[in-house]
């Protein structure tokens, strides 16, 4: 399994500014620079391959008056189809669609087109199993973002996608449905929590790190851990990043199978444009 997090056509939160003056960030008196990251929170597939083809812009609210990033291009030469692999992007990883200047002025919508060949593998399975999703490849997925790029700045807007609650079995048929769900905030308003899960039997000179471990965050406020907000898995060297989390207190839980829950009772400080580096934290397996 590989792995690593607000209103689009199911759910969005959108907590948006801008992120600085950048001098280089713009080539004219009247324009913004514009910066779309793609990460992934976590979802136990094997893989989720999604086609974006296009992604679109728009000053208004209504269904008409869409631009494309000029910017926007995908090569991935590793799948025929040129899909992205959403499990990838974690503890890190991110995916660039566009980094441009656009005009300065009022940014309303952003929206991904996808095209044909979307799937899901299934963990610990090879075969792919078609994603159905009619009202996407129509109309794309929209997100809103209501703001006014100042002339001269540069904006960086962090599009985290939630594979899990994006991936809806169809009953009992087989079938799976693409209803994505994606989180959007800028990134000067968030922080980052990062770290690394070890396993705890091993020499502290020859740490083990423990792969594909569930990192969850909560509120702090959440002390029964029934909520999270947020969530990624660690990577093959037990590295995890949670991106886009607005400044405040948080706990965390880290689960892995064949080894003991963890959880924190000292809250973690997240401040906005900077990162919480947590460290190795060592988790325990459980012995038979």
């Amino acid at each position: 399994m590989k792995l690593s997090k607000l209103f689009l056509v199911a759910m969005i939160f959108a907590t948006l500014s801008f992120v600085g003056c950048d001098n280089n960030g713009s080539n004219g008196d009247n324009t913004s620079s514009i910066q779309l990251k793609l990460v992934d929170a976590e979802g136990e597939y094997e893989k989720v391959l999604v086609n974006i083809i296009d992604v679109q812009y728009n000053r208004n609210d209504g269904d008409s008056g869409w631009i494309s990033f000029e910017g926007f291009t995908l090569a991935n030469t590793d799948d025929p189809l040129n899909r992205v692999d959403l499990t990838e992007l974690v503890a890190g990883n991110t995916l660039v669609l566009t980094d441009e200047d656009i005009e300065s002025g009022m940014l309303n919508q952003i929206r991904l087109i996808l095209g044909e060949g979307n799937a899901v593998v299934l963990d610990g399975e090879t075969a792919e199993i078609p994603l159905s999703t009619p009202s996407a490849m129509q109309s794309g997925l929209k997100l809103h973002l209501d703001t006014t790029l100042e002339p001269g700045f540069s904006y960086t807007f962090i599009l985290d996608w939630d594979v899990q609650k994006s991936i809806v079995k169809a009953g009992t048929s087989g079938n799976y449905n693409l209803k994505p769900v994606i989180r959007v905030i800028a990134e000067v308003n968030s922080g980052t929590i990062l770290g690394r899960v070890a396993d705890a039997a091993e020499t502290e000179a020859a740490l083990l790190p423990v792969e594909n471990a569930t990192v969850y965050v909560y509120n702090a406020t959440d002390v029964t851990f029934l909520t999270p907000i947020a969530s990624t898995f660690t990577n093959n060297e037990g590295r995890f990043i949670l991106q886009g989390l607005p400044e405040g207190n948080y706990l965390l839980k880290i689960e892995k199978s064949d080894y003991t829950v963890l959880t924190t009772t000292i809250p973690t400080v997240v401040t906005k444009g900077q990162d919480t580096n947590l460290g190795t934290i060592l988790i325990t397996k459980i012995t038979p």
